[in-house]
């Protein structure tokens, strides 16, 4: 028993040793979030099925504005534009407009907040590598685990890995594959299937400062009222530099001046 016990119990240490590196990096990046009031001016080329295009998004501490610079690889006609900046002047003036994305940016915040709470139970974690720099951990669907909604569900069923950044244990990359198919409502509400994959991408912009600069969402399903619950995204996001903007109605003038 004892001689069991021994071999054993390393595992259980290295187990709940990866799951207390995951466990900080989880209250450093909500910490974090709380704490960061910076704006950023951007390039985001996004590309779905039905969509590629390269935009500028511009943030303020009311919000953001987005002008497409590009669409399919190509320039906008002096009509799109002209349509471009009535629909960014349109926005900044629509208060009702504003406070609906407002509170729908809110709803997306809360949501991928609670799923970073959910990381260190979801899932077992095992240290893969670690340098002086990061550390990467395997990490594989938690069989306790209890999912409260079909979100978690899908997220619960993930198997891959995250990289953390030893200096403030911020998280640098996420990625995974789902490891078995997801059924809702016994499969007749919908179906997510196996082998979808994500890779979420993160870099420090300034020194403490980390932002998303890279995302790719490859998931297939179908549901009973919808087409799809899938999603295929490929989106990257550059040039990033401080906003001088601080008002909507500044970011939309930036925005005028670009061509």
């Amino acid at each position: 028993m004892f001689g069991l016990l021994f071999f054993v119990a390393p595992a259980r240490l290295q187990a709940q040793t990866a799951q207390g590196i995951v466990q900080a990096a989880v209250n450093a990046e909500l910490a974090a979030d709380t704490n960061d009031h910076s704006n950023w001016v951007y390039r985001d080329h996004d590309v779905q099925p039905e969509k590629d295009e390269l935009t500028l998004t511009v943030e303020t501490p009311e919000g953001s504005l987005k002008r497409v610079l590009l669409r399919r690889g190509k320039p906008l006609t002096a009509d799109e534009r002209k349509e471009e900046n009535d629909r960014i002047a349109n926005y900044v003036q629509d208060t009702s407009a504003r406070a609906k994305r407002q509170k729908a940016n809110q709803h997306d915040d809360d949501q991928a907040a609670e799923l970073l709470r959910m990381l260190p139970s979801a899932f077992t974690w095992t240290v893969r590598n670690e340098t002086s720099e990061f550390i990467t951990l395997g990490y594989a669907p938690n069989p306790a685990f209890a999912p409260p909604d079909m979100q978690s569900r899908v997220m619960s069923a993930m198997a891959g890995e995250m990289v953390i950044a030893r200096n403030g244990n911020r998280i640098s990359t996420l990625r995974g594959t789902l490891s078995h198919d997801v059924k809702f409502g016994f499969g007749i509400l919908g179906k997510m299937f196996e082998g979808g994959t994500f890779d979420v991408e993160r870099r420090e912009i300034v020194p403490g400062n980390w932002q998303i600069t890279e995302t790719h969402v490859h998931m297939g399903g179908h549901a009973l009222i919808f087409k799809t619950i899938g999603e295929q995204e490929d989106e990257v996001k550059t040039e990033w530099k401080p906003s001088p903007a601080k008002t909507l109605r500044e970011a939309e003038e930036y925005l005028r001046g670009v061509k």
